[in-house]
This record gives structure tokens, sequence and C-alpha cells, in this order.
């Protein structure tokens, strides 16, 4: 009931709903032209879910390494995610039987990718974990999958670079 009084008087409230800038700038990052130009990630709802998903696990990654503000955050990040898949796959027609489900599977590819990014940030395998997180195991080439992997390392030093406060604003780095 609270977060369909937020949703119904949003422009009366003052503050964004704990995630949203942060959730915002991470959706941004994930749409960048880069990573379906150079990167060759699929330009279609399959492909942009895989970047935003790897995006948003990196995010998760660095935020749980944080202070006990980031770690709550990162909690707030997954809210932002499961309220984004409900809306997004409602416009694109999947019933109430079974959004939930749905959302449950695309949660779980979530934290699948966050497995994956605490793996490759604990031991350095960029090439191995992008190859999984943005191509589900098969890059479309070595160019692209050396462009994604050194981008998202990049990132992640954004990420790691950028206090606390910074990536609740949504600053990432």
């Amino acid at each position: 009931m609270n977060s369909m009084l937020r949703k119904l008087f949003a422009r009366l409230t003052a503050e964004p709903e704990p995630g949203a800038p942060l959730f915002k700038a991470a959706t941004a990052a994930a749409r960048a032209k880069h990573w379906y130009r150079e990167g060759a990630v699929e330009d279609n709802v399959v492909g942009r879910f895989a970047m935003l998903t790897t995006i948003l696990a990196l995010v998760t990654v660095r935020l749980e390494e944080g202070g006990a503000d980031a770690r709550t955050h990162s909690g707030w990040l997954a809210e932002r995610f499961v309220e984004a898949m409900d809306a997004e796959h409602r416009q694109m027609g999947v019933s109430d039987p079974s959004l939930g489900k749905t959302v449950r599977r695309l949660v779980g590819a979530l934290a699948n990718r966050a497995d994956i990014w605490r793996q490759a940030v604990a031991g350095g395998d960029w090439r191995g974990a992008a190859s999984t997180s943005v191509y589900r195991g098969n890059p479309p080439g070595e160019a692209a999958l050396d462009h994604s992997a050194a981008r998202l390392e990049e990132f992640w030093r954004g990420l790691q670079s950028a206090g606390d406060d910074a990536l609740i604003e949504g600053r990432l780095g």
C-alpha cells in the first residue's frame, strides 16, 4: 500500500525512492552505445537485459564492499530493479499470474551475475566473466569480448574510486 501511495503522489514527495538515482545512473551506463557497437551486444531485449544486469551486478558488488549505507543501498537497488522489471513486463503484456514467476527468474539472473562478478573481482578473470555475463558464454568475436571485458574493468575501477555517498547519489565514478 505504501508503495502504491508513493507512486500516486510521487510529485508531492521531496525525496526520490531510495536507490532511484543509483538505478537511473546504472541504467544509463548499460545503455551506452559502445556496448552495442564495439562490444557487439545484441540490441534487443535479451542483450539490453544482459547489459543492465551486468552493470547492476558490478554496482552491487561494489556496494557490498562499502559501509553500512552502501550495503543498505544494495538492497534498495535490487528493489528498484524489481519495480522496473515488473513495470516493463506488464507493458510487454506478461499477465499477472505469471508475472511474479517471471520477475523472480529475472532477479535470479541478476543474483547469478553478481556471483560471477564477485569471482571476477576477486580473481581477475574479466574476459571469462564478460563472456558469461554479457554474452551468455557465446561472444560474437574476440574484439567484442576484449572491448567489453576492458570497459567493464574500467567501469569497476571507477566504482572503486567513487565514495559510497557518490555512488548512492548516482555518480558512478
